[in-house]
């Protein structure tokens, strides 16, 4: 049997059933040529976790019509682009002492939990970057992040450092398919950190290279005024933080900041395995969303609190029909 069959045989109760019902209704959502529109956000390190195998698929299958994602999520599409032959996996991780930690540091190497990022692909990307940052800043041009990355994907001096297929990166499906990537809290990520150091030696004139928040958050207005002219726009969530927060207050944002008649979210669907808690976002159950103008009381809605690196590429299949 197929992926998708073999969800529909066993994946019948709990948080199983709770990612059947979620799948089943996403391939619902987007199931015409003129049915609805996708918003994927991506938190913790799915790029690392190669969700791009799955996701950059569904992009090209016209599946997904917009990113939002972590700037590390951005960067590490990239550095797993070019290097992922020299990354070392740890299988023993929970092993690791402190010792074996310090070790890994000084040998070169970031760990996210099994998989360690080597130090050299975030200097050798750097050096491509440093020379569009330096470019833009003196211009004073703001460029989106993503189109900073955009441009690495057509810098043929790059493909040659490929070392898994093009097709494998969803970033380069999204390039190709000319869908918005937005990315809050650049500075919280390596390549921000990189950034924020070469201005501060002077190496980048200014910090005006790069879309502060706010820009990016007009830009998203502007993209969910257009695109809600013409379909229901739907939000599927991996992981929480800035990833998902950013996005979704777009709606209640020209709801009660712009006065603006404007439909909300029409599907929601959020894979965590954060718990619900007082005061606590990345577990808050989706109908509290409906108290912040940022669902419709009828969308369909669930929560899956499990592993995102194993359900969305199952989710993924399924939409796919694998």
């Amino acid at each position: 049997m197929n992926v998708s069959e073999f969800l529909e045989k066993n994946f019948l109760h709990f948080n199983a059933r709770e990612t059947l019902s979620a799948a089943k209704s996403y391939r619902e959502f987007v199931a015409t040529e003129n049915g609805g529109k996708m918003m994927v956000t991506l938190a913790g390190a799915m790029s690392t976790g190669e969700l791009g195998i799955s996701l950059a698929e569904m992009i090209r299958q016209g599946k997904v019509h917009a990113i939002t994602c972590t700037a590390a999520n951005l960067e590490e599409d990239i550095f797993n682009l070019v290097a992922h032959d020299e990354y070392r996996i740890i299988e023993d991780w929970r092993a690791l002492s402190v010792e074996d930690e310090v070790k890994l540091r000084d040998e070169g190497f970031n760990r996210v939990t099994d998989t360690c990022i080597p130090e050299t692909v975030m200097r050798h990307i750097e050096s491509k970057l440093l020379v569009m940052w330096q470019e833009a800043a003196e211009k004073k041009e703001m460029r989106m992040p993503a189109q900073f990355m955009f441009d690495l994907l057509d810098d043929e001096d790059l493909v040659q450092h490929y070392q898994i297929p093009r097709e494998n990166s969803w970033l380069a499906a999204a390039k190709d398919a000319g869908i918005p990537v937005f990315v809050p809290g650049l500075e919280d990520s390596t390549l921000g950190n990189i950034y924020a150091a070469r201005v501060y030696e002077g190496k980048v004139a200014n910090h005006q290279a790069i879309a502060s928040g706010t820009m990016q958050m007009e830009k998203l207005i502007h993209w969910y005024s257009e695109t809600s002219k013409h379909s229901p726009i739907g939000f599927f969530q991996v992981g929480g933080g800035i990833a998902g927060d950013f996005p979704i207050c777009v709606v209640p944002l020209m709801i009660q900041d712009l006065k603006l008649d404007i439909p909300l979210w029409a599907y929601f669907c959020q894979i965590s395995d954060a718990v619900t808690s007082f005061g606590g976002y990345s577990g808050a159950v989706p109908n509290e969303k409906i108290t912040w103008c940022k669902l419709e009381p009828e969308a369909p809605k669930f929560m899956v609190q499990s592993d995102a690196s194993i359900v969305a590429p199952l989710v993924f299949a399924y939409v796919l029909q694998w």
